[in-house]
């Protein structure tokens, strides 16, 4: 009831459950998913503060077992409190909460059954979005690429929220761990919240790279070959602390 009554108060309440999928089958929030909902909070804000959305642009989501945690559509992130979960099942169907998902629900569910991802974080990162409306991908201007499995493709456009730019992202992602979408952003996928979060920062990185090398009158960026991206593949493999 007090969720209820703050959806009505904040203007953000509404029928529960994405378009096109069944109604919800309500169950009660699982502790893991308590601490993973925090965990995706924090991300979403971080990526406003970053500066890599704006307003309630970009979605965040987390995989807990068969459910998926995903920011609602049209909330402010940091109005978002823990009696606010908002989960799916595999299959886009409402499990948890009454905020509706994310208009990009499809985006998400299509990564987690086609990949290993723990999360995806999907931005409107200016220079990223930059980039995808100039060239087919963004080329290996840094070794970090590497971190992505190469060469950034841009998925051509399709409406937002569609399966057909779902559908194009997915072959963007061919062997890749994030892509551009065509005059709309970014998306990245991690095995948690944070890595997700790291490729989607690097990539906007790398796209104010390429804009300010590629700006430069008369000269043209120096790329890195294949066989090097493959080279910095394989240290990044045992790169950062082990743990005992």
């Amino acid at each position: 009831m007090a969720e209820r009554r703050r959806g009505e108060r904040d203007g953000r309440g509404g029928q529960a459950g994405a378009p096109g999928v069944s109604g919800p089958r309500r169950r009660d929030v699982r502790a893991e998913e308590a601490d993973a909902w925090r965990e995706l909070v924090a991300t979403a804000c971080r990526t406003v503060s970053d500066g890599l959305v704006v307003g309630t642009s970009g979605n965040v989501s987390v995989r807990v077992g068969d459910t998926v945690l995903v920011t609602p559509s049209g909330v402010p992130y940091d109005r978002l409190t823990p009696d606010d979960v908002t989960g799916v099942d595999l299959l886009g169907r409402q499990v948890l909460g009454t905020l509706v998902p994310t208009s990009e629900l499809p985006m998400h569910l299509a990564v987690y059954g086609s990949t290993d991802a723990g999360a995806v974080v999907h931005t409107h990162a200016l220079h990223a979005t930059a980039v995808s409306t100039l060239v087919p991908e963004l080329p290996a201007i840094h070794y970090m690429s590497a971190a992505l499995g190469g060469a950034v493709r841009v998925a051509p456009y399709a409406a937002y929220g569609t399966e057909e730019l779902a559908e194009n992202m997915l072959r963007a992602l061919t062997d890749r761990s994030g892509c551009l979408l065509q005059n709309h952003g970014t998306i990245t996928y991690g095995t948690t919240l944070s890595q997700a979060y790291d490729r989607t920062a690097q990539l906007e990185w790398m796209c104010h790279l390429w804009l300010t090398a590629s700006s430069v009158p008369g000269l043209t960026p120096s790329l890195l070959a294949p066989h090097q991206i493959t080279e910095v593949a394989e240290r990044l493999r045992g790169y950062g602390q082990r743990r005992g």
